[in-house]
C-alpha cells in the first residue's frame, strides 16, 4: 500500500520511539520524510534506515526559529503534505502544590507551544499546495488523571483542544488536523524523565513492558508501531473525512477499573456479595 506516493511529510521527534516508527511507516508507504530532532546520532541512524527517503534537520522545538526553519526547508525541498507534531518529553514531574513557574513554563512550551508553532509554521505552506493533513501527539493522560504528572497531562489536554480549534481554523485551506492519544507505549520517555540511562534503562524498559501487559485488556505493552499505524491513517486520504478529533490507542486502558475487564479481579458489587451470601 503506497498511500503517500509523491507526498512529503515532516516528523518532529523523529530520531526515536513513535517519531522514528512513524517516519519509517510513511517511507514504506511512499513518502519522502524530513525529520527534526536534537538527537543527531539517533536521527542519522533513522536516515540510514530510510532507503534514501529520509532527511534530517536539527530542530529544537523549544526554539520557535528552529520550528520555522524546519518547515521552510521542507517547503523549499518540495513542499509539505503531512505533518506529525510529535517531539516531546516527560517534563516537570512535581504535583500541583509543588510546581515551580520555570518548570511549568518549560513543560507547556515543550509539549503544547511547540505543537501550536508547528501548525502555525506549516499551515501557510500547506495551503499553497492546496491542503494537507496534520497529526499531533497528545496522550491518554489528556483524558484521565493518574496516567502522567500534572503539567504533562494538562499540556496534552491542551494539544487535544488545540487540534480541534486548528481543524476549524484551517478547514478553509483544506487542511485537516487530528490527534493521537497513546497509552502505555514502550519508548524511552519514562526512563529519560527520571534520568535512567545505559543498561539500567534497558532493564527498566523491560520492567515497564511487563507492567503494561497487566495494565489493560490487551495483554502486552504498546509499541511505537501501533501509534505509527494510526498516524499514517490520519495523515492519509483514507481519513479524508476525519478532522478535529483524536484516536485513543491504549490497549483498552481507559475502559475502566481492572475488574471491568479482568474476571479474576472482583469489583465493588462482587465484593459486597460476601455480605449477602
Amino acid at each position: 500500500m503506497r498511500r503517500f506516493e509523491g507526498k512529503r511529510a515532516v516528523v518532529t521527534g523523529g530520531a526515536s520511539g513513535i517519531g522514528r516508527a512513524t517516519a519509517l511507516r510513511l517511507v514504506a508507504e511512499g513518502a519522502e520524510v524530513l525529520i527534526g530532532d536534537i538527537d543527531d546520532d539517533g536521527a542519522m541512524a533513522v536516515v540510514g534506515e530510510g532507503d534514501g527517503r529520509i532527511a534530517y534537520q536539527r530542530c529544537d522545538v523549544m526554539d520557535p526559529s528552529d520550528i520555522a526553519a524546519l518547515m521552510a526547508t521542507a517547503h523549499a525541498d518540495g513542499g509539505i503534505d503531512a505533518l506529525f507534531n510529535n517531539a516531546g518529553a516527560g517534563g516537570l514531574r512535581a504535583k500541583i502544590d509543588e510546581i515551580d513557574v520555570a518548570g511549568w513554563d518549560m513543560t507547556q512550551n515543550l509539549l503544547l507551544r511547540s505543537v501550536a508553532l508547528g501548525i502555525r509554521a506549516a499551515a501557510p505552506l500547506m495551503a499553497k499546495r492546496g491542503g494537507g493533513a496534520i497529526v499531533n501527539t497528545a496522550s491518554i493522560a489528556a483524558l484521565m488523571s493518574g496516567a502522567a504528572p500534572t503539567a504533562y497531562s494538562v499540556a496534552k489536554a491542551g494539544v487535544l483542544h488545540l487540534s480541534k480549534m486548528a481543524a476549524a481554523d484551517l478547514a478553509q485551506h483544506r487542511i485537516r488536523v487530528n490527534a493521537v492519544c497513546p497509552g502505555f507505549i514502550t519508548t524511552n520517555i519514562f526512563t529519560s524523565t527520571v534520568g535512567i540511562e545505559g543498561e539500567k534503562r534497558d532493564q527498566a524498559n523491560r520492567m515497564i513492558a511487563r507492567m503494561a501487559s497487566n495494565a489493560q485488556p490487551v495483554a502486552r505493552a504498546g509499541r511505537p508501531e501501533d501509534i505509527a499505524a494510526a498516524v499514517a491513517y490520519l495523515l492519509s486520504d483514507d481519513a479524508a473525512f476525519v478532522t478535529g478529533t483524536h484516536i485513543l490507542i491504549d490497549g483498552g486502558m481507559a475502559v475502566g477499573m481492572r475488574h471491568s475487564w479482568d474476571p479474576d479481579t472482583p469489583g465493588l458489587f462482587d465484593s459486597l456479595q460476601t455480605f449477602t451470601a
